[in-house]
């Protein structure tokens, strides 16, 4: 216990201190204490952008049956949250999207409602499965790509890698998708069209790396972005859509022009051996993306040495052997790190997210803490499978109450 209480005390008040000043030197002083700017149109200015991401927050499943709406949309509003990642999450599961695309019509409205600046992302995972075929290609799909309409389904098969590369990855009929096939783009095309005409902002792409095994130049994915960025200038609410995705190399970049808005990754927590349950963040520590972002020129006009970034609470699942350490590769007390988060106590949670936040703020300017809100986990040890910051109440009696602590992050953060 003394380990954990030095882990953040050593943080806690001195770096606490600094880090919110130099903060609120970039979000206040430099606008003359005016209040911070949420405001975008077509392009999103540097100031901008980290606005958002200095108020994002992962809320998987809000928009697809995932808690109570009611009580997330509070949690959203009373904490001050702006940029709501994974709001509409779906992986594999094609033949009930259109099912959830109308549930997300009707919901995602309430969330604009109670506050119109928020940034709704939705997510193209590095997943297709046979029930593609379920779902029909729209005429106005095969047009943006110059392809020949049909009267057809979209083709399983013809978006996996000929080579058989990553078939069946995730389970039978369940494999990763390669960008370069037509029917990938088309099938990128048509789920990002649709989450923007919702009124979607945001679209986190996952794994993007994984996908362009034949895309060495990176041809493809600018393709896609470009036909996606295209479709929003006409369609989004205010003429963006901000593109994102997990990159271990840290960056997408095709002639000094960055394909993604900004870059997220898994934060890369790292166990502390003799100190049970205690983790902590370091630089160089597996692939961690701290430092390694790359810069070059964004699709808004400015340029940067190193592009802004979230790091989040990632999931994967288990391990063999759940609350022990040792269990190798990326494992956090052999859990993923919602997982091992979230079997935390209550004050260690508000005590690492403290600290989370100011590692990251101090080690690299250009990083931002994405805040647990909503996280599909893996505890077998105690059966939960998912992980809720709200506040306990009739709404959600699993919640975990972290909402006081991301408040009080941001508040101070602003101060």
């Amino acid at each position: 216990m003394q380990r954990r209480q030095f882990l953040i005390s050593s943080v806690s008040l001195s770096t606490l201190a600094l880090a919110t000043r130099a903060f609120a030197g970039i979000d206040l002083a430099d606008k003359g204490n005016r209040p911070r700017s949420y405001e975008f149109h077509g392009k999103i200015s540097r100031v901008v952008l980290e606005n958002y991401l200095s108020r994002s927050i992962s809320m998987e499943g809000l928009l697809n049956g995932r808690g109570n709406l009611e009580d997330n949309i509070r949690m959203l509003k009373w904490t001050g949250a702006k940029y709501v990642g994974r709001s509409i999450c779906l992986w594999g599961g094609e033949a009930n999207l259109l099912s959830n695309l109308e549930r997300a019509r009707r919901q995602l409205p309430l969330v604009h409602a109670a506050d119109p600046e928020m940034i709704l992302e939705a997510c193209i995972f590095e997943i297709v499965t046979s029930e593609v075929e379920h779902v029909p290609v729209p005429e106005w799909a095969f047009a943006a790509l110059g392809m020949k309409p049909e009267a057809r389904s979209f083709r399983y098969a013809d978006m996996l890698y000929p080579s058989g590369k990553r078939q069946d990855q995730w389970g039978k009929g369940s494999s990763v998708p390669d960008v370069s096939r037509p029917e990938t783009q088309l099938w990128f095309y048509f789920l990002a069209a649709s989450y923007i005409d919702l009124g979607v902002e945001g679209i986190h792409f996952g794994q993007v790396e994984i996908m362009n095994g034949n895309d060495p130049d990176l041809l493809h994915w600018a393709r896609v972005f470009a036909l996606v960025r295209s479709y929003a200038a006409k369609h989004a609410r205010r003429g963006m859509v901000l593109c994102n995705g997990h990159v271990p190399s840290g960056g997408l970049v095709r002639n000094g022009q960055l394909l993604l808005d900004f870059h997220a990754f898994p934060l890369r927590i790292k166990e502390v051996p003799g100190h049970p349950q205690e983790a902590i963040l370091q630089v160089g520590f597996s692939d961690g993306i701290y430092g390694r972002s790359k810069g070059g020129m964004t699709f808004s006009g400015w340029s940067c040495e190193h592009l802004p970034y979230l790091v989040e609470l990632d999931n994967w699942g288990v391990s063999r052997q759940p609350g022990q350490a040792g269990a190798g590769g990326n494992w956090v007390w052999g859990y993923d790190e919602i997982s091992w988060f979230a079997n935390q106590t209550k004050d260690y949670r508000s005590q690492w997210l403290h600290y989370a936040w100011n590692w990251v703020q101090r080690t690299d300017p250009n990083g931002y803490l994405e805040m647990p809100g909503s996280r599909t986990m893996r505890s077998p040890l105690d059966h939960r499978g998912w992980y809720y910051a709200n506040r306990p109440s009739a709404s959600v009696p699993d919640g975990l109450d972290d909402e006081e602590a991301i408040r009080e992050i941001w508040s101070s953060a602003s101060a």
